[in-house]
Parts: C-alpha cells; sequence; structure tokens
C-alpha cells in the first residue's frame, strides 16, 4: 500500500450528488473524494450508482444538486472534453472502438497531434506515441493497423492506452481487468501503482475484491445510490466490504445443489474448424453444469460459436439425445433446444436503443405475431414475467437497455434466451464485470435451472467460479499456433479439483 499522509487534502472531491432520470433516482447524497498518489477503489452492487458518479466525474451527465471541488476549485463540467482538458480521463468496462480506423486513431480519437502551422494531422508522430504507450501494455499489434478484429482483452489495452495518452491526474478505471489474463493484470497493476508514484489519483472499479485490497489504499461504498462508508484497504476484509455493498450477510456464493444428472443430451466428437481449433470432444448431461475452462486465447469462443452454429464446424460431429445434428446456423440451433449467451452483452448479446422488452423477447418474435403485427400486450407479459423472475432492475420493461447497470444488462441477455425454452444452455462467462450479488443471483439461477433438467455448458476465466459450479470441468490447453491450433482436452470432476490445482 501507498503512505498517502503527504497527500492528506482532497484533489478531487464529491459531495451530496443527487441524480435522477425520468423520476428515478440513481444517486442520492452521494459523496467521493480523491487524494493525490492514491488508488481509490468505488464499489457497490450492479444499480448502486457507481456509474452514474462515473459519468458526473467525466462530464457525460451534471448532478442535479451536489458540489464538485478540483484542487480546491468548485468545477462544473459541461461535457466530457471539458474534464478531459482538465486532466480526468476514465476507461469504462465496455470498450468503445472505431473498427475502421487504426489502433492509433483510436487513442488519440479528439486530440490527434498536428503539425504547425497549418494543422494537418502528424501521423508519424502519433504512432510512434501511440506505439510508446502500447509497449509496457503488452500490445503485441502494431498501432498502425486497423481495430477491427481486436479481441477484448486487445481492446481494453486500447482504452488503458487513451486513457494514459492524456497524462492526467485522475484516471478512473470500470473494469479494467474484466477480459485480461493473470499476465496482462500483474503488468497493469505496475503502471497504477507507477502512476500513483508519480502523484496521480487513480478511481478503481472492480468487482474482484481480491484485486481492491492488493491494490487499493482506501475502499468507498456506494448502496442504493447513496454513500455508505470508506475504509481504508489494508483495515478492510472481503466480508466486511461484501455486508457494506448488499446491506447482509453473503454466506454462501456458490450455491450449487445437488442432482441426479440424465442421459447424454450433447457430444461432441472431434470437432474442429480449419485455422481454429480441432480434435475437440465432451458430453454434456441432463441436469449438469459442464465446465470450460482454458486461457484467454485458447479459443473457447470459437468451440461455443462453432456448437451454436454462428461459425460452424468443418470436421467431427455433433449428437443431440442420441441423433446426429448438422447445426450450421444460430436458428437451426434454436430448433434443436440450444441458447448461447455470449461474453460480450453490448456488441453480441444486446440491441442498446431497444428496450429491456424488445430484447428479451427478440428471439422469439414470431410467436407475438397477430396477423403481420406485433401483439403488444402479449409482448409485455411476457417480458415482465422473464424480468420478474430474473430481478431486473429498471424503471420499466420499456426503459432502453442501455440506461440499465452492466449486471442488469446480464439478466436481460439471460432472460432473452430462457424465453426461448432451451434444454442446452451455453454461458460464456456468465458473470463478467457483475457485482457479488448479483453474481450469486445468477449462480442461483443456474442451479434451479439444471434441477429442471437442463444442461449448461459454462465457458469462463474465473477458475474459483469453474471449480465452484461445475459437476465436471474440460480444461482445453493450445499446443500450437501454426496455422490450426490443437489442444489437449482433460475432463475430470470438479470435485476432485484442488484450489491449489492450476488450470493449462
Amino acid at each position: 500500500m501507498n503512505n498517502i499522509d503527504s497527500y492528506s487534502a482532497p484533489y478531487y472531491c464529491l459531495k451530496g450528488i443527487f441524480k435522477a432520470f425520468d423520476g428515478v433516482h440513481a444517486l442520492q447524497d452521494a459523496s467521493f473524494e480523491l487524494r493525490r498518489g492514491e488508488v481509490h477503489a468505488l464499489l457497490g452492487e450492479n444499480g448502486a450508482g457507481k456509474s452514474t458518479l462515473v459519468k458526473i466525474m467525466t462530464g457525460v451527465h451534471q448532478p442535479d444538486t451536489g458540489e464538485i471541488r478540483l484542487d480546491g476549485t468548485a468545477v462544473s463540467f459541461r461535457n466530457p472534453l471539458d474534464a478531459r482538458r482538465r486532466g480526468i480521463a476514465a476507461m469504462y468496462q465496455e470498450p468503445s472502438i472505431f473498427p475502421d480506423l487504426s489502433i492509433a486513431e483510436n487513442i488519440f480519437a479528439g486530440s490527434s497531434p498536428v503539425k504547425r502551422p497549418f494543422g494537418n494531422i502528424d501521423w508519424h508522430r502519433m504512432i510512434a506515441e501511440a506505439d510508446r504507450l502500447l509497449k509496457p501494455l503488452g500490445m503485441s499489434r502494431s498501432s498502425g493497423t486497423k481495430a477491427r478484429g481486436l479481441s477484448i482483452a486487445d481492446q481494453q489495452l486500447v482504452e488503458m492506452a487513451r486513457a494514459l495518452s492524456v497524462n492526467a491526474g485522475v484516471l478512473i478505471m470500470d473494469e479494467p481487468t474484466s477480459s485480461l489474463t493473470q499476465h496482462e493484470i500483474t503488468r497493469l497493476f505496475s503502471i497504477v501503482r507507477q502512476l500513483r508514484e508519480k502523484g496521480a489519483g487513480i478511481v478503481f472499479i472492480s468487482h474482484r475484491l481480491e484485486e481492491v485490497l492488493a491494490l487499493a489504499d482506501r475502499v468507498t461504498i456506494l448502496r442504493d445510490g447513496r454513500y455508505v462508508g470508506t475504509r481504508p484497504a489494508k483495515d478492510a476484509s472481503a466480508d466486511e466490504l461484501i455486508r457494506m455493498m448488499v446491506g447482509r450477510p453473503l454466506d454462501a456464493l456458490f450455491p450449487k445443489a445437488k442432482v441426479q444428472m440424465g442421459e447424454v443430451c450433447l457430444k461432441v466428437e472431434g470437432l474442429g474448424r480449419e485455422g481454429a481449433f480441432r480434435d475437440v470432444s465432451f458430453d454434456l448431461r441432463q441436469g449438469e453444469i459442464l465446465g470450460l475452462a482454458g486461457l484467454v486465447g485458447a479459443r473457447r469462443t470459437d468451440v461455443a460459436r462453432a456448437i451454436f452454429g454462428i461459425a460452424p464446424a468443418d470436421r467431427g460431429q455433433m449428437r443431440i439425445d442420441g441423433r446426429i445434428a448438422t447445426i450450421g446456423s444460430p436458428r437451426e440451433a434454436m430448433s434443436l433446444g440450444l441458447a448461447y449467451v455470449p461474453s460480450d452483452r453490448q456488441h453480441h448479446g444486446l440491441v442498446l436503443p431497444m428496450s429491456v422488452a424488445a430484447n428479451i423477447i427478440l428471439p422469439i418474435l414470431r410467436e407475438f405475431k397477430r396477423f403481420g403485427l406485433i401483439d403488444n400486450a402479449a409482448e409485455r407479459r411476457r417480458s415482465c414475467d422473464s424480468a420478474d423472475r430474473l430481478e431486473v432492475k429498471a424503471a420499466g420493461v420499456w426503459q432502453a437497455v442501455r440506461e440499465l447497470s452492466g449486471g442488469n444488462q446480464q439478466k436481460v441477455v439471460l432472460a432473452k434466451w430462457l424465453g426461448t425454452r432451451p434444454r442446452i444452455l451455453i454461458l460464456h462467462e456468465p458473470t463478467r464485470g457483475i457485482d457479488v450479488a448479483t453474481k450469486a443471483a445468477v449462480y442461483r439461477l443456474m442451479g434451479t435451472l439444471v434441477s429442471q433438467g437442463m444442461a449448461i455448458l459454462m465457458i469462463s476465466s474465473e477458475l474459483p467460479e469453474i471449480l465452484g459450479l461445475s459437476d465436471r470441468i474440460i480444461v482445453i490447453q493450445c499446443l500450437s499456433q501454426r496455422s490450426e491450433n490443437r489442444y489437449i482436452v482433460d475432463c475430470k470432476n470438479s470435485a476432485d479439483v484442488k484450489k491449489t490445482d492450476k488450470c493449462p
């Protein structure tokens, strides 16, 4: 931990912040203060008001009432550019990348270096500066290449470089590690500590409490839009922070009920796709949670997309209920009782401008057609039932899904695919970027679903999640980076895997 006694005066201070949207209070008397040379964690459940507070800090929203001071002076930011000019930068949980621009152009969007006196963009300087920022982050691609096709992890690295390019006095990091490998996380933490030593103030938002306790100097908790308290991180425990966030003890994070497994409902034999993976085989049984583990880059996503028909396999075969199934599209997969919840909910799981109701009924829209029109009453009933079942917190089912917190967006994605009444559910990073209480709710739902006979293939980068929920575990290890990846697939009972074991 850093000794911040010499920076005892708050540098960036927000007091008594109120903010409402369409009569719904997002923040009520919220407060937060940041000192120079500290990492200050901001914690709370999804819907606690963290995102709204961050958007006020960065000028996206203006508070209804309250006071904001920067270096002792009252400030009011009209827009994000205004805040950025005052040295406040943010990197958000979901990367915002322009795919048809280069990596360097994404980093310096809105602040491109120019040549004087004519103001032309200095492309050579831009690429050189971008490469300088990316080098300590471990980006393998040249900054002059297009951003299209970057993985989520690489997009996150571009976001980091964009924030660092401002040389900010205040850096807000919203779930920066959600898509990074452990090696990348270690490198990021080293950079954060270097910035802290130079006197920068870091606002660190993460649902991984072990990261918070390892990195932060202080921790502030929000609950239901209100300030709960601030603790020195060195004096806090994970249990105390959870109690402050949810208002109650969280006794069992992995409420996995014992379920009698049934017959094999999905059998994968020698599955492969040219240029991606090959020789993947496993069985999935009714009432089972089968965990699929492996490092980021092990092409687990390709396996899931092949099973669901998004990028079909070109070798091997699948059997559903003993019958050979040729799945060439998601529609064919859905007709066979499969559903797929992707890891990137904002780009692949939801249509953000559309309402909660419209997103939930999207895969089953045909069920609500009456004489060529949509039966809005039936749509509302179904979406309300689904939202209530998953405890989606929203002003109503007609609220735009982009206005919801990350955890509630994840619940909408789950409601959307559960509405298709699947027998086999593929969950890819089901709790990425959501808080501990929402995680527990998702885990309880998974337990309920398998107790009702559903089969779940769960892909997760979080080893505790894999160990805590899975009946059996498949470990996929990439052995080669030639034109095609080869794999070792090891299947074992999760009860036989010790917490000290390391997945490849």
